[in-house]
């Protein structure tokens, strides 16, 4: 299971969409970036859409960061072209959709609920050099914070001690 400090697998061949488009990729192809990967549980319900729009209206902020975004869930890549091209509050996505339909992906990172096969709502923060820096896991219940990620990406990037509720701009801390 990965953890805070775990080496990420580079090379995982896994489908994705992304605007209107199919294929397969790796994640050793964005070495040298930061990785902002969300898993969500299921294509076409409730609180996903919230999530992914909040991300979608904030892509451009995480790829200001030198941060590629992914989602991530068990549903098929041709499952995500149909929900993203026709749910209008996600249709502004320009971020990669992994489709795990082996579930290799989910349960590699420790997410994947083996009773449902979906994903849980987790959020992963990369390094360029494919650590995991930053961990957030919530109930299924329960819609994740976008902003609080991107946040969290800026303050790691600072490589510096951030005190808590710290934004970017403000002094960090001085041993």
């Amino acid at each position: 299971m990965i953890q805070v400090s775990s080496k990420v697998p580079e090379f995982f061949k896994i489908p994705y969409y992304k605007e209107g488009k199919i294929g397969q990729l790796s994640l050793e192809n964005f070495k040298g970036k930061w990785i902002a990967l969300v898993f969500y549980p299921r294509d076409f319900t409730f609180v996903c859409p919230t999530e992914l729009s909040e991300l979608a209206k904030l892509q451009g902020e995480f790829y200001k960061a030198n941060c590629e975004v992914f989602a991530c869930s068990t549903d098929s890549e041709w499952c995500h072209k149909a929900w993203f091209e026709s749910d209008e509050r996600i249709k502004s996505a320009k971020y990669y959709v992994l489709a795990d339909t082996n579930h290799n992906f989910s349960r590699t990172f420790g997410v994947l609920n083996e009773q449902t096969g979906a994903a849980f709502r987790a959020s992963f923060i990369i390094s360029p050099d494919f650590v995991v820096k930053w961990i957030n896991v919530s109930d299924d219940n329960v819609g994740r914070s976008i902003k609080e990620m991107l946040r969290a990406l800026k303050a790691l990037q600072t490589g510096c001690l951030c005190p808590a509720d710290w934004q970017p701009g403000q002094e960090t801390l001085k041993i």
